[in-house]
């Protein structure tokens, strides 16, 4: 989530939605670390919805089309096996979700949790580590944890302070912990980058681990955010050596400036997200105007082998996924920046969605090509945001399935093995949170991992199994550790 960028004519009302989520989007990350989260890190406020549309819902509600507030429905081949509500103290926003062994590190606006899933079904948390600082983008690798800071503090420690981006002394960027111990992870160093890290991407090479940091949002008033900020900064962080992390460099992905953006679609200035494809040498960049294929070849220099738009249907290109093979990239769309309801008969089937691409041609002419769009094919209510959000593969060989988190949408699986006709094929979600007024919930991140589908909803952590034949063969895949952003070999 959540980009709280500008929105277009095609989205009318979504606009001022996002716009309130992006005031208060500084608040929500305040208080001391060592204690707890400042009072006013409250929920995003919520928007009124017509009395004509609250009449709908109700009778959506009324008529068995959409779920009761917070009722569960899923498929038959979709077991809820657990919730586990959000960890004392962090109030915050839950987002994304890595995992290692035998544990799944959640994050949350306050900080992050780390949960023991040696059991799926029943999870528990081994310990919570408050750290505001929006939107803890997270991510694990070997001994090391990494997060994202994308508001400006009064400095680098998890005790600082909100502080303005226009003074100089401002703060954000990426934070890295030891987790060599759990369930008392250590704080060993931080980085500042231009514009602060919305999202970042693990690169690990032989002795460093490579991040790529995606921000966004240049303004001439700050001091550490300046336009054009047409790139992506590198941080390089020795594996054997994390307190000597350091920014290696920034790389310009958009030398033209990239798209300029219109009355529909967000202007590039920087990028979203980015997945990286290590075994591959590819990444996929979701560049706000653009969508980008990347040779990584060269971790610390990054180079663009393709870009592609959709200035008809794209509003704010936001993530990536690759198919098993290379061949095939999933970029979605986060219209209306996480908070609009858009998955309804209005918005139509074409809009917020994911869209489906070929990587075409050899070496450093391979080229993307659009297939179709895929969006649920479930209307939620106008009280629910729902877009298309983070997912990762189900591994199956010889087909292409995703899980992915919609927010109030829920968690859908789908199938893209025939890219002109995908498909959904399960999902879980619960009702509205509101029946009265547009507010914000959902799955952030749903990921599948060992066997089992784990959503970081405001709800908390559930957790899912699908028995399906189509994705029963995933069972037989086991990873030591997963970033949905780092994509890994699945064998």
């Amino acid at each position: 989530m959540t980009s709280w960028h500008r929105i277009g004519r095609r989205q009318g009302r979504l606009g001022v939605l996002a716009v309130l989520f992006g005031l208060v989007a500084a608040l929500l990350v305040a208080g001391p670390a060592a204690a707890t989260p400042d009072p006013g890190d409250e929920p995003p406020p919520t928007v009124d919805v017509s009395e004509s549309e609250r009449q709908s819902v109700e009778a959506a509600i009324a008529g068995g089309e959409i779920p009761g507030v917070d009722e569960i429905v899923h498929t038959d081949n979709i077991t809820h096996l657990a919730n586990i509500p959000r960890a004392d103290g962090l109030t915050g926003t839950n987002t994304d979700i890595a995992f290692q062994g035998k544990y799944a590190f959640a994050g949350n606006y306050d900080g992050f949790v780390v949960y023991d899933i040696s059991r799926p079904s029943a999870p528990r948390i081994v310990t919570r580590v408050l750290c505001p600082g929006s939107q803890n983008d997270i991510s694990v690798h070997g001994d090391l944890l990494f997060l994202s800071v994308d508001t400006s503090r009064s400095d680098d420690s998890c005790a600082s302070e909100p502080q303005p981006a226009t003074d100089p002394d401002s703060w954000e960027g990426i934070r890295v912990f030891d987790i060599s111990d759990v369930r008392a992870p250590r704080y060993v160093s931080a980085v500042e980058t231009a514009c602060g890290s919305h999202t970042h991407t693990l690169v690990p090479d032989r002795r460093d681990v490579y991040v790529y940091v995606s921000s966004y949002g240049p303004n001439a008033t700050f001091p550490d955010c300046q336009p054009p900020h047409d790139g992506i900064s590198i941080v390089k962080v020795p594996k054997h050596a994390p307190e000597r992390a350091a920014l290696a460099s920034f790389e310009v992905l958009f030398p033209d400036g990239g798209f300029p953006g219109d009355e529909d679609g967000s202007a590039t200035s920087g990028c979203h997200d980015i997945t990286a494809y290590p075994a591959l040498d590819l990444a996929a960049g979701a560049c706000m105007g653009d969508g980008i294929l990347l040779d990584i070849s060269r971790p610390a220099a990054p180079r663009v082998l393709d870009r592609v738009r959709d200035v008809e249907h794209f509003a704010f290109w936001h993530s990536a996924t690759f198919s098993q093979d290379g061949r095939k990239i999933v970029f979605t769309d986060e219209l209306g920046g996480g908070g609009g309801a858009t998955c309804d008969a209005r918005t139509g089937e074409e809009f917020g969605a994911n869209g489906i691409y070929h990587v075409e041609g050899r070496g450093q002419h391979r080229r993307l090509s659009f297939q179709s769009y895929f969006k649920i094919p479930r209307h939620q209510a106008e009280t629910e945001n729902c877009v298309a959000h983070n997912g990762s593969l189900i591994p199956v060989a010889g087909r292409d399935i995703m899980v992915q988190s919609w927010y109030q949408g829920g968690v859908s699986f789908w199938e893209f093995t025939d890219s002109r006709r995908p498909r959904e094929i399960g999902y879980f979600e619960r009702g509205p949170v509101n029946d009265q007024q547009l507010s914000f919930g959902g799955s952030w991140s749903a990921y599948y991992y060992n066997g089992h589908v784990y959503s970081n909803d405001q709800k908390g952590l559930d957790v899912l199994r699908i028995d399906d034949r189509r994705t029963d063969p995933a069972r037989r895949v086991w990873l030591s550790e997963l970033n949905a952003q780092t994509q890994p070999t699945y064998r």
